[in-house]
């Protein structure tokens, strides 16, 4: 495959990541990484599918929250062979009683690799510069 067709392959896998966290499809999330990837976060790490999708289950809980959707800029993807370094930034906008906010934001580091046909997370690195 062409260097452009595999960068928009990792695209593709970074904005399904924020759909399916931002729809509360947390397994789904979990399946995005390796059988062994991390999910490296502020509030702790997640290993494995198991790991990964108890960690987001913890720090998303049970009680309402408001909307929220993730935005994912400057991208910048590294190939290297069938692997990826991957940087960018990313912000949460929510809905609260004075309209829309931003909740948090930060930047990714990630290292993904092609495993046949689809990319995966192995470790993703989130950093958390902006919150309340």
């Amino acid at each position: 495959m062409s260097e452009l067709v595999e960068k928009d392959a990792i695209r593709e896998l970074m904005a399904e990541y924020c759909f399916r966290l931002d729809n509360d499809r947390f397994a789904d999330m979990a399946a995005l990484f390796t059988d062994d990837g991390t999910w490296d976060t502020a509030f702790g790490k997640g290993t494995g599918h198991a790991g990964i999708e108890a960690l987001v289950r913890r720090i998303r809980g049970d009680g309402p929250r408001p909307r929220a959707i993730h935005h994912v800029t400057n991208i910048v993807i590294k190939l290297e062979g069938a692997s990826a370094k991957c940087f960018s930034n990313w912000v949460t906008v929510q809905n609260s009683d004075q309209g829309p906010k931003i909740g948090s934001a930060g930047s990714y580091s990630d290292d993904i690799v092609r495993q046949g046909d689809k990319w995966l997370f192995r470790y993703r690195k989130i950093d958390r510069f902006i919150h309340d």
